[in-house]
């Protein structure tokens, strides 16, 4: 990055540490102007894998100087890991590229990546579930979930009640849209609220996103006989219609119904006959996202109609439309947006857009957008556009979110890329499944989480004398070393090594002879913050 980038990204907004925070990239966001942004293939050269120092001694009882190990396993071939100690899951492998000018994190920066990973199309290498991996590349939690009626869709750390909690979609597929239920979990992993779609309808994949009031919005399809001679089909045809749906989650209560059918007509689509499947429904406004305005009202996206909404809350009026073929606002160049997903509202008039160009395609390449709205003139300005240098063109899915310190967290949809960006441009770390893997949207969140099961530990003897123990406690955010204790009993264990955590499972070679072992987890501080069963080696398989 040269000086003059770096001065143009100061105009408001940096903290004491220089970083663009995210109130900085609002107000400079509506000082900068318009403009594209594009990360060429030179740049993308510049990335590499980040080395760390190796895990201490065994027995060594205080921290190096050097820094901490923060790949787990550079990428080998295998495409889905493999654990000693849970040999049940099998998630799909990620690799994570990171700028090597980039390459250190700053304190607060957040460092838990929450994927859904599943196959696009085909099942792709290892179990579908969710996931949370952290920014130095490391696995910290997967969920397998089986079968194709358990897809995973929309995770995310959303607040429920005053508290951080897990959500997510987890149904069947059909013909693009979801049919299942949301969830809710807490930060010991445990379901603690479900959510259903009211008026007959199934939950949709799209959208599960919490208010402050305690309420879910979600999105609902239906399908309902409609006249489509003005498409050029039958007049006893059949249509998917939307419902943007806001339920109660204490009680299940459904508060607020918005029907597509009700407010957009079938004419305003830009899906066609010829593109349904054969025996299907026609999608014509394919609802997938919904979020709060500023003002209380929702701020719809359809992809079909290529249009965002804003519609009143109370008596489901459409205020003004952007974009699609009836815009209340004159769209400024790159403002412009097809097939698009995962629409958010900030301050300022600004909304964040996944413009997916695609499918078919109306653009060369995907982009994360960010419009700013002046409803004085009524003029849509495209303020930052962020691409991917591969270049990727998602046919559907895709998320964008902005983080507190300015920096930008995209997620590819059906392409199996994710990716974050500086405030100003540049591409600084970029993550990626196996081809046939893909998550519908990505997020980057702090998120601190115990499980409320023990540490895991397998053993396995050493020809040389001693024993390797594999250690692993999945979902467990904070653990920063592991204390080997072992003993001739299982309450007589005394420590005999320490060694810093290096992944998702750590193996670590003592020369005890035990018979007894056990592991504590340690947070940064040394303090214990779990311990497992003690295991005797006698069970070594």
């Amino acid at each position: 990055m040269d000086n003059d980038r770096v001065k143009s990204a100061d105009i408001e907004g940096r903290d004491g540490a220089g970083k663009v925070t995210r109130r900085g990239f609002l107000t400079s966001s509506l000082l900068a102007g318009g403009g594209l942004v594009a990360l060429g293939g030179a740049a993308y050269g510049g990335y590499e894998w980040p080395h760390g120092a190796s895990a201490p001694p065994p027995g060594s009882p205080s921290k190096p100087a050097a820094a901490k190990p923060i790949i787990e396993d550079v990428f080998s071939g295998r495409e889905e890991y493999e654990f000693v100690t849970r040999p049940d899951l099998h998630p799909p492998r990620v690799t994570l590229t990171r700028a090597r000018h980039f390459g250190a994190e700053a304190a607060g920066d957040p460092r838990h990546i929450f994927l859904s990973p599943k196959g696009y199309r085909v099942a792709g290498p290892g179990q579908q579930g969710l996931m949370i991996f952290d920014t130095d590349g490391r696995l910290v939690w997967f969920k397998p979930l089986f079968g194709a009626d358990n897809a995973p869709f929309d995770f995310q750390l959303q607040s429920y009640l005053g508290k951080p909690v897990l959500t997510w979609f987890q149904g069947k597929v059909i013909a693009g849209h979801g049919e299942g239920i949301c969830y809710i979990a807490d930060s010991s992993y445990h379901t603690i609220a479900s959510v259903q779609a009211g008026n007959g309808l199934k939950a949709d994949l799209h959208e599960f996103n919490l208010t402050p009031a305690g309420t879910a919005l979600i999105t609902a399809y239906g399908t309902v006989p409609a006249d489509l001679r003005p498409l050029g089909g039958p007049k006893h045809g059949e249509v998917l219609t939307c419902q943007a749906q806001e339920i109660d989650i204490a009680t299940g209560k459904l508060v607020f119904s918005w029907d597509s059918l009700d407010h957009v007509p079938i004419e305003d689509t830009y899906s066609t006959l010829a593109e349904t499947p054969k025996g299907m429904p026609l999608d014509y406004f394919h609802m997938n996202s919904i979020a709060l305005a500023a003002d209380g009202n929702l701020i719809i996206s359809s992809r079909n109609t290529w249009a965002i909404y804003k519609v009143s809350r109370v008596t489901g009026e459409i205020l003004w439309r952007l974009n699609g073929k009836h815009s209340s606002f004159k769209m400024g160049p790159g403002a412009s947006f097809y097939w698009q997903h995962h629409v958010r509202p900030h301050p300022g008039g600004l909304l964040s857009i996944f413009d997916d160009g695609a499918s078919p395609p109306e653009e060369p390449q995907s982009r994360a957008i960010f419009v700013h709205l002046d409803e004085s003139t009524m003029t849509a300005t495209l303020q930052h556009a962020y691409t991917h240098p591969a270049p990727v063109l998602a046919g559907n899915q895709g998320s964008v979110q902005l983080l507190d310190n300015g920096q930008v967290f995209v997620g590819w949809g059906n392409q199996p890329y994710f990716s974050q960006f500086l405030h100003d441009g540049p591409m600084i770390l970029d993550g990626r499944f196996p081809d046939d893997d893909q998550s519908y949207r990505a997020f980057v969140y702090d998120f601190i989480a115990t499980p409320s099961d023990m540490p895991a530990l397998a053993l396995r003897s050493v020809t040389t004398g001693g024993h390797t123990l594999y250690v692993s406690w999945n979902g467990a955010t904070h653990v920063d070393s592991w204390e080997v204790l072992a003993g001739k009993s299982a309450t007589g264990l005394t420590r005999v090594a320490t060694a810093w955590r290096t992944g998702f499972e750590t193996a670590i070679t003592v020369l005890s002879d035990g018979p007894y072992f056990a592991v504590v987890a340690l947070d940064h501080n040394g303090a214990e913050i779990g311990r497992s069963k003690a295991v005797n080696k006698a069970v070594i398989a």
